[in-house]
């Protein structure tokens, strides 16, 4: 059966009351069906229908501002909302704030995986991912107010020890975003950023006995689209409408680059200006070693990218982003989750196989809270709600980890001298504090599976140890006690061994990376299979690799 030619107007008339609704896409309108949420929006206004919609997306969708589903934040309109991240929402997020509608919070790469769970008919999905964190049901659950009653996320204990399980959702209707559909619904992807979790979804969907609709840029005559081009086929889309005039992302219209249809030339220009970020940045991609796979997070971690880069070392190391980019340089800023020059494009799921069963070397991660503990708190501070996004999958078995910010917020200003930096006004909020807020990444976990923490600030960088965070760096010409400890709700240990950062750190000129990591290269695959943390397997080294033999008369 063919699917249904409509326009953006009929396809939001299918949505019906009390509808759970799946929208795909990504962050700041990554393949964000736009014109779908705008005429959801523009129909309620006018009709106050549909009502007490359960509005489900993987990856938080908005600008943080106005676009997205902040469109959405409409009394009525919405009874329950789960995502991972409601912080690209701010408007969605007041109306979870005070109490208005039900909100879940759980970690991206579940709902990822959660979606293809769905497809599959399984109950849910089962996993290590979130043991310890905000979402045990030991601790929030994952509901982000009162009103959030019902406990969606079980602990199961399976083969000795425990799992968290997600069940399976309902999904009435999803609408996801395509490049082109044929006339019988065959969807390619060729000037899209990323492929996300659309073929999941559509699964998801139609098994369930919901809808699939589907915006695309352009309709081809049918028969016209290459096979091996199509990533949905048309037998699971039941309605199309054409949007002309969709972006990319709601900062870029159309890049070659993010698309893959060009590779993007090396600029071979001056070094990015120096700040505390770039600092930050710079010491953090030097926990990186040649031929390490990496992801790197939200905020001051994408600028790693363009670090390396500069450096000359970023064809040394895989640089992976959780929306499906394996490979070459992410995007920051706006645009981040996209990517250029990349290996492979994957799909969001596959992604999340990956890091979930520990197949990153290492990763730089933003903190707002560190504790005494080690445990870091990204995603519930101040006042306003947000979410974890991946982080929580991300840092759950990656062997090496970076989390990286200023030691202090909010009206923070460091001036960067010759080879220090000099404290001009200090943040008037604590970073590092006796007890987090909630739990992103538990620190008494990530020892008992052999994990590697770094935090890593303008001013110092810390460890995780048996003994809690132990200061082994500061920054030269700063003082321990009167910039350092003088600032934090609780005493670190302090290294015997204290060392000053480099200095390198805070001059314009290029470090000289590239040299480093050439007298690093040898011997690199060896120290990443012995970095391998020990996983879920009851003590069982995870994920080993087989390494060729180079001694022929070894057994």
């Amino acid at each position: 059966m063919s699917a249904r030619i409509v326009t953006v107007e009929q396809a939001v008339d299918l949505v019906r009351d009390g509808d759970a609704l799946w929208i795909g896409g990504s962050g700041a309108g990554h393949g964000v069906p736009q014109a779908f949420i705008d005429g959801l929006a523009d129909r309620f206004t006018r009709t106050a229908s549909p009502r007490d919609l359960t509005t489900v997306r993987v990856v938080g969708i908005g600008d943080f501002a106005e676009r997205g589903l902040s469109q959405l934040a409409l009394p009525g309109l919405t009874r329950r909302t789960i995502g991972s991240n409601i912080g690209n929402e701010p408007r969605l997020g007041a109306l979870a704030a005070g109490g208005e509608i039900e909100s879940y919070s759980f970690p991206q790469g579940v709902l990822s995986a959660l979606c293809r769970d769905i497809a599959a008919g399984r109950p849910g999905h089962l996993t290590h991912v979130g043991l310890g964190t905000y979402v045990d049901p030991r601790q929030t659950g994952g509901r982000q107010n009162a009103r959030t009653a019902e406990e969606l996320v079980q602990i199961v204990e399976l083969s000795g020890r425990e799992w968290l399980f997600y069940p399976a959702l309902p999904v009435d209707v999803v609408v996801i975003r395509a490049t082109t559909a044929d006339e019988d619904g065959n969807l390619t992807f060729e000037r899209e950023p990323i492929l996300g979790d659309s073929l999941a979804l559509a699964m998801a969907a139609h098994n369930s006995g919901g809808v699939v609709i589907v915006q695309a840029e352009r309709l081809a005559a049918r028969g016209s689209l290459r096979p091996n081009e199509v990533r949905i086929p048309g037998a699971l889309v039941d309605y199309v409408y054409v949007d002309g005039t969709q972006r990319q992302t709601y900062e870029t219209a159309h890049s070659p680059f993010y698309s893959g249809e060009l590779r993007m030339p090396s600029t071979g220009g001056p070094p990015t200006p120096l700040d505390v970020r770039k600092v930050i940045a710079r010491r953090a991609l030097l926990e990186f070693r040649p031929g390490d796979i990496c992801n790197l997070g939200f905020g001051i971690s994408q600028q790693i990218g363009a670090v390396a880069a500069e450096e000359g070392v970023a064809d040394r190391l895989t640089l992976t982003v959780e929306q499906g980019i394996f490979g070459g340089i992410p995007a920051h800023g706006p645009d981040g989750g996209a990517g250029a020059n990349y290996q492979a494009r994957l799909e969001q799921p596959s992604m999340f196989d990956f890091y979930d069963g520990g197949g990153l070397d290492i990763t730089s991660l933003s903190f707002a809270q560190v504790d005494q503990d080690g445990n870091v708190n990204v995603h519930a501070f101040d006042d306003r709600l947000r979410g974890p996004g991946g982080f929580v999958n991300i840092s759950a078995l990656t062997g090496r980890l970076c989390f990286v910010g200023t030691f202090t917020a909010g009206g923070l200003q460091v001036r960067l001298t010759d080879g220090a930096p000099s404290i001009q006004r200090e943040g008037a909020r604590r970073k590092f504090v006796e007890t987090v807020q909630e739990i992103s990444f538990n620190g008494r976990m990530a020892l008992e599976k052999g994990q590697e923490v770094r935090y890593i600030t303008e001013r110092a960088v810390f460890a995780l140890t048996e003994d809690g965070l132990e200061l082994i760096e500061i920054a030269d010409g700063l003082d321990v006690r009167d910039d350092v400890l003088a600032h934090m709700e609780f005493k670190p240990k302090v290294s015997e061994c204290l060392r000053l950062m480099d200095t390198r750190l805070f001059r314009t000129a290029r470090m000289g990376i590239a040299d480093d990591f050439e007298r690093n290269r040898h011997g690199s695959t060896g120290q990443r299979d012995a970095r391998r943390v020990r996983g879920d397997r009851a003590g069982q080294p995870a994920h080993e690799r087989r390494l060729p033999r180079t001694d022929p008369e070894s057994p």
